[in-house]
């Protein structure tokens, strides 16, 4: 094509770049998925009880990634194929889309960053609910604690975990072993379950920082090398 010397060394940068964003793109929906059909995940916040449903801002948070990875591969496929044909409409097209997307990744970090303790919270209280309704009616509604073992005896199978803390997991386990409830894990434990869901939940919204950071990143480089080859080619005689 028309550009030569270091503008020419650019458009492969940025064809490089950009392949590795589509790349980015592929595994951050792929992680997506992961995490909207990860079982630990999936099976707490599919959870009923009393006519409550668990938390589903952690699926928001999910659902705007799988938007996002889908965007970015057909982004990045867009530059790929601009750098290579060296056209201007498309660089530009690629431009504007990569501003859009980096100003979105910052508005939606600055939110998490705001909100990054809400989901672990609000599943915690949504927890703590279903284990006092579970221990009050357990004596006075058969139906009713039928339903709270069933919602807890996920949770702690889930998290290998029993009780709000030390004291209540001794407390349960007791329960249990004298055959007034059926909650805790099959494997006696007293693991915490207020830790155990914050540790579930942290671990998986670093994750999503991490993959963002490193996005975001690289969105930075391809916004320069697209608008330096743009104006190569806009300067380069065969055009």
């Amino acid at each position: 094509m028309g550009v030569e010397g270091c503008t020419k060394c650019i458009k492969y940068m940025l064809f490089f770049f950009n392949f590795i964003f589509w790349l980015a793109g592929c595994v951050i929906l792929g992680v997506a998925l992961w995490l909207r059909h990860d079982p630990q995940t999936s099976n707490l916040l599919e959870l009923q009880f009393d006519g409550a449903q668990a938390p589903s801002t952690f699926y928001i948070s999910v659902h705007i990634l799988i938007a996002v990875g889908a965007v970015m591969m057909v982004v990045g496929f867009l530059g790929c194929y601009g750098a290579i044909q060296e056209s201007q409409c498309l660089l530009g097209t690629f431009f504007v889309c990569l501003v859009i997307l980096f100003a979105c990744e910052v508005a939606a970090g600055i939110w998490g960053f705001m909100h990054k303790d809400t989901v672990s919270k609000e599943m915690i209280n949504y927890y703590d609910s279903v284990y006092d309704k579970g221990l009050e009616q357990s004596l006075t509604d058969p139906e009713k604690k039928k339903a709270a073992a069933a919602v807890l005896k996920v949770f702690h199978e889930t998290l290998n975990c029993c009780g709000k803390g030390q004291a209540t997991g001794v407390f349960t386990s007791i329960t249990d072993a004298l055959g007034m409830t059926d909650i805790c894990p099959s494997s006696p434990t007293f693991n915490n379950c207020h830790k155990s869901i914050n540790d579930l939940f942290t671990d998986k919204i670093y994750l999503i920082g991490i993959a963002a950071l490193v996005v975001a990143v690289i969105m930075i480089f391809e916004m320069i090398f697209s608008m330096v080859l743009c104006c190569g080619i806009r300067n380069s005689p065969v055009y």
